[in-house]
């Protein structure tokens, strides 16, 4: 278990709390693979209705802990970043997160997979993998494309643009943008509350017949992303884009 991972267990919900503070909360293999077995093991235990997923008041996440990623970059299917998005792709209770600061990469990315999502309105959410040298993850090449229309999943990920917690629900990346003085984690709380009261089995459900049909591309999709993921991740166009942000300096692609 990672210790940058805070795990709460109460009123039937289950709380995952993203808490590296140091490193605007960026995650690890350890933190990935933390994540992916409480929410798998979540799914078989019926004294839990419901999961969220969180960070700071002040940062989500950063999305990949760089220095982690390229010293051990995504081996395939089975490394600890994919089983965790194999849990929320096929979680069956619902999933939560709650969205303060920087949702950079997969913190944008995983949010696609929940069923309700609440963010500051000063919330940052950002998926450049383009910039980076690489190639969408996650599905979110399927699932942005679908919630959003092909015009705005483009420019969010061959743009790699930054848009805030304001936009985000204005689009239906988010349900609800909170202002400023409205906590973001006590809303995600809540609703998981009002969940933990309702038919777990309707819930279920409901939640199974919303996704039909979504699931099983949305995963084909993650294993071809994969595959390309890997494979730029090797290019020396990944390489110089990583090299320059570790260096801190614009990248030139020639």
């Amino acid at each position: 278990m990672s210790q940058h991972l805070l795990i709460d267990r109460s009123d039937a919900v289950l709380t995952l709390t993203m808490n590296r503070a140091d490193k605007k909360n960026a995650l690890t293999r350890d933190m990935y693979s933390a994540m992916a077995e409480a929410i798998a093991s979540a799914q078989n235990d019926d004294g839990l209705r419901a999961v969220i997923i969180q960070g700071s008041e002040s940062c989500f996440t950063s999305g990949n802990d760089v220095s982690d990623f390229i010293n051990v970059p995504p081996s395939g299917p089975n490394s600890p970043v994919y089983d965790f998005l194999k849990a929320i792709c096929h979680a069956s209770k619902p999933l939560i997160a709650a969205v303060n600061g920087p949702a950079v990469g997969v913190g944008t990315t995983m949010l696609l997979h929940c069923d309700l999502v609440y963010v500051a309105e000063d919330a940052k959410l950002k998926m450049p993998f383009v910039n980076l040298g690489l190639c969408p993850e996650a599905g979110s090449s399927f699932l942005l494309p679908r919630l959003l229309g092909h015009l705005r999943a483009a420019e969010l990920l061959l743009l790699g643009e930054m848009i805030s917690g304001q936009r985000a629900a204005e689009i239906g990346l988010a349900n609800h943008a909170l202002p400023a003085g409205q906590p973001v984690l006590e809303a995600a709380r809540a609703a998981a509350l009002r969940i933990a009261e309702l038919p777990p089995s309707s819930i279920r459900l409901s939640k199974q017949l919303i996704k039909q049909g979504v699931t099983s591309v949305a995963d084909e999709v993650m294993e071809r992303e994969g595959e390309y993921f890997a494979s730029l991740l090797k290019g020396p166009e990944a390489r110089e884009a990583l090299t320059a942000f570790m260096e801190k300096r614009k990248p030139v692609f020639s």
